[in-house]
């Protein structure tokens, strides 16, 4: 997406569409690709190894890239160094990844272009409601209250001090995911208008993940199961854009003893990376996957290719989470 121009309408684009966003067309020879993309708000958890090791297996065992990707938009929650202790973490557990790290927080440009095409076309509107307001309104949705349509009909300039938010429709997003079965949302109830750009000029999630899955050429995304009414929302935009989508692999989420997800933002323990094969082969269990009886005692760099050569999707469990199984046992010391 570098050097974007100034994003135009194309009326030979089905119903009304948009022109595919410059450097996000879908190159001549596809080549698979996956991708991982923390937040630096806290130390990596078992969960986040989970995602970590799902998308890299399931990149390489297909032959392709594994890109990364630091989702630093919402600066406020960013911790300072947080991102490069993610990475040594990756490096620690032997999940080397392909190309430059993208950093969201140097993608305002490519953002606004989106944004820009966006708004031309009738697809977005500033919104001044609070959330208080939202709640008042009353409407359920899956994820607290969604949106009742209160300023669709407002008018403005993106540049306005106000929420953004993109207008959805009523048809239902269908797709199938390759672990939790076919899929059938339909935005008005599952959250109604949604915001791409926050009042304070932040760029939201949904919006930057679809651009940055674009770029890095991402054909599977492979993530939490918690995420899965984000997938919806990024249909939707991908096919405002112009924007392939990828397929989709929603993961089970690693819970706490009292069945709550593992999070940053709750304090979830960060990854011992000091010993990476037990919690590799944690993980690996984790996921459904089949471990040799040596696994335990195998260098970390063999295990992971005994991994690449052994993955199978369609042995992850189907399902939103449940604890995390124990640490292996583990007789003898890891071959170095």
């Amino acid at each position: 997406m570098r050097g974007l121009q100034d994003a135009r309408r194309d009326p030979r684009a089905p119903d009304g569409g948009l022109s595919p966003l410059p450097g996000c067309a879908a190159p001549a020879v596809a080549i698979p690709c996956g991708r991982f993309a923390p937040s630096p708000t806290g130390p990596l958890h078992f969960g986040s190894l989970v995602a970590a090791l799902a998308s890299f297996l399931d990149a390489r065992a297909r032959g392709g890239h594994w890109r990364v990707r630091i989702e630093d938009l919402d600066r406020p929650r960013v911790i300072p160094g947080m991102a490069s202790d993610h990475l040594r973490t990756l490096e620690r557990f032997g999940l080397h990844w392909d190309d430059d790290v993208l950093y969201q927080s140097h993608g305002a440009e490519r953002y606004a272009v989106a944004l820009r095409q966006l708004e031309r076309a009738g697809w977005l509107y500033p919104c001044i409601c609070s959330r208080s307001d939202i709640a008042q309104a009353g409407l359920a949705g899956a994820e607290g209250y969604r949106y009742p349509g209160t300023c669709r009909t407002r008018s403005g300039s993106a540049t306005d001090s106000a929420a953004w938010r993109v207008r959805v429709e009523a048809a239902p997003i269908e797709w199938p995911d390759l672990v939790q079965g076919p899929q059938r949302h339909a935005l008005d109830a599952l959250c109604g208008d949604f915001v791409l750009r926050r009042a304070d000029g932040i760029i939201t999630y949904q919006l930057a993940v679809v651009i940055d899955d674009a770029i890095q050429g991402v054909d599977r995304v492979v993530r939490g199961a918690d995420l899965i009414t984000s997938t919806p929302r990024q249909i939707h935009l991908q096919r405002l854009l112009g924007l392939p989508t990828p397929a989709y692999v929603h993961v089970p989420l690693a819970l706490d003893r009292q069945g709550d997800k593992l999070a940053k933002r709750l304090g979830a323990a960060a990854v011992a990376a000091a010993e990476p094969v037990p919690l590799l082969c944690r993980a690996l269990a984790f996921l459904g996957q089949s471990l040799p009886p040596e696994a335990p005692r195998l260098g970390r760099d063999t295990l992971l290719g005994w991994a690449i050569q052994h993955w199978d999707v369609g042995r992850i469990p189907r399902g939103q989470g449940w604890p995390a199984p124990p640490l292996p046992n583990v007789a003898d010391s890891p071959e170095m």
